[in-house]
């Protein structure tokens, strides 16, 4: 089972967040599919995602996107990802 919590940050507080479930086992293949719906569900843009993201994820259950990581001018500090399926 997938389950991703997605906060929106912003002098750490919470702006928006989105609990991301999926059934299936997780695949480090489908990241970015995951990554593109808890944006579309949170509203925002989609940030670049590079192999590191995915390490910090794996290793550590948490992954977070900083301003760097964005194409698009955002108006958070950061977003983050935290594995809630242990």
């Amino acid at each position: 089972m997938v389950k991703i919590w997605a906060k929106v940050m912003k002098k750490d507080k919470i702006l928006k967040q989105f609990v991301f479930e999926r059934q299936e086992s997780m695949d480090y293949s489908l990241f970015f599919e995951y990554l593109s719906e808890i944006c579309f569900n949170l509203d925002i843009s989609t940030p670049v995602l590079i192999k590191t993201h995915l390490f910090d994820y794996a290793k550590y259950n948490v992954v977070k996107f900083t301003k760097s990581d964005f194409v698009e001018q955002i108006n958070f500090d950061k977003l983050v990802l935290e594995n809630l399926f242990i």
